[in-house]
């Protein structure tokens, strides 16, 4: 197909060059939102009398067959072409002759992909929202099987206190609530079109761009020309957003990694979400798991290679900023399969109740309650402390735990101590006496539970 801007130039682009400077091997992911944006673009002209209504009335039509042909596969996409839009223009220009030429009055390439982009983004983040409703219900619905089930807090990975595994689970609830709220608060940025400032500087023709935003669903268009055309940062605040969430399913996912391992045995993932080994029999890999956690970083590595691109660029367009899409396309796919992967992982793994409850028996988790048992009684805070710890350091080289610690030997510590001790450093008791609002306790476990249910 002859390149639409080839009438200045005597000689064809370079084979290898053209191959070069060619998008459509990505960019024709965009084909429907081009569309569309020309399809109210079309209308905009029409209604300022630019075009005919029944130049309007062909064009629209067309590009809705158009449309037709490439969703039911009638019509596939010409990789010889430049660009998605010039298959797109080319296309329609084939089928109604020069009417189709006039479509591409009163706007530029530049602010062309700056809209599709744009359409594009907003529909493919309506659906990460979704999903990562998804996740946090998968979640939800383990928490709720868990709340009475005792597990290790954990500081410096080191056994800390005694907690609720449902609280445990419910922290990441939390996270992927705000991961929601950053694509969309980026969405309302985003919110303006950028369509009819043309190359950079606007243009000479009546447009009414007011009108077009609103038909493509825009509250307000793009307040200056040159921005509209030239700026990517709302790509770069998804890709932050998109690199968080992966943050958030790769820490989740080193947990339930340690969690299967046979060194902790506190949860076994479903033979659906597992591989085994070419050579070892007996294995049984989160494979799921740390794939999420791999592709973390090239979402990550997608976000610093898009600043890196924009950092030096002079305004207006410039066609490093052909760069956007492949990092930002690939940072959707990769979010999105890892959602889509994780809700059911989660939501099939087996919990070992019994294994969390023996380790939480162990390394002393209930220290803390014991200085506070003691503080209750009226000794200094600090004082209970160094005193607590003394009596771990006793229970250490006697190869004792607190709880079994006989009453005589605690009195020789503090005649404070009294029989009601060992229910006040039961487990159970840590757990349930965390009463502060968005603590462990029964109750706030609860509250968060039907908090998350609501999203």
């Amino acid at each position: 197909m002859e390149k639409l801007w080839t009438g200045r130039f005597q000689k064809p682009l370079n084979e290898i060059a053209d191959a070069f400077n060619a998008s459509i091997t990505f960019d024709s992911r965009m084909c429907l939102q081009d569309i569309t944006g020309s399809i109210a673009h079309a209308s905009m002209l029409a209604k300022q009398g630019i075009i005919s209504e029944s130049e309007k009335e062909s064009i629209v039509e067309t590009l809705g067959a158009i449309a037709a042909d490439l969703q039911s596969g009638a019509l596939e996409i010409d990789t010889s072409c430049e660009d998605i839009h010039m298959f797109i223009e080319g296309e329609l220009t084939a089928r109604i002759g020069d009417v189709g030429k006039k479509l591409h009055t009163a706007r530029s390439r530049n602010d062309q992909v700056a809209l599709d982009l744009r359409l594009y983004l907003r529909e493919e983040c309506a659906e990460i929202v979704e999903l990562i409703g998804a996740v946090i219900t998968a979640v939800v619905g383990v928490a709720e099987k868990n709340v009475d089930t005792i597990v290790p807090g954990y500081t410096h990975l080191q056994r800390a206190q005694p907690i609720s595994f449902a609280h445990h689970l419910l922290a990441y609830c939390a996270m992927f609530e705000r991961d929601k709220g950053r694509i969309q608060d980026a969405l309302q940025r985003m919110d303006s079109s950028p369509i009819g400032s043309c190359a950079l500087a606007g243009t000479t023709y009546a447009t009414d761009r007011e009108y077009e935003a609103q038909l493509l669903g825009f509250s307000t268009p793009c307040r200056n020309s040159i921005d509209g055309v030239s700026d990517r940062d709302f790509c770069l605040e998804l890709m932050s957003a998109f690199s968080i969430t992966m943050m958030h399913l790769s820490r989740f996912c080193e947990e339930i990694i340690l969690w299967s391992s046979w060194e902790f045995r506190f949860v076994e993932l479903d033979d659906s979400f597992t591989t085994g080994s070419s050579i070892m029999p007996q294995k049984k890999n989160a494979d799921m798991a740390e794939l999420i956690r791999g592709k973390t970083g090239r979402v990550y590595g997608n976000l610093f290679g898009l600043f890196t691109t924009l950092k030096g660029l002079p305004l207006a367009y410039n066609k490093d900023m052909q760069e956007d899409k492949e990092g930002i396309f690939d940072s959707i796919d990769t979010l999105k399969m890892s959602l889509q992967v994780f809700a059911p992982m989660v939501a099939s793994m087996h919990v070992k109740k019994e294994n969390m409850l023996a380790a939480a028996k162990g390394g002393f988790i209930n220290a803390t309650d014991l200085a506070d048992y003691l503080t209750k009684k009226g000794m200094p805070f600090r004082t209970a402390y160094k005193l607590t710890g003394q009596i771990v350091a006793y229970c250490i080289e006697n190869g004792l735990d607190l709880e079994s610690v006989d009453l005589a030997r605690y009195q020789e510590f503090s005649p404070l101590f009294e029989a009601d001790l060992y229910e006040e450093i039961s487990l159970q008791a840590c757990v349930n006496k965390r009463i502060s609002q968005g603590g462990t306790g029964q109750e706030s476990v609860q509250s968060q539970i039907a908090y998350y249910k609501k999203m």
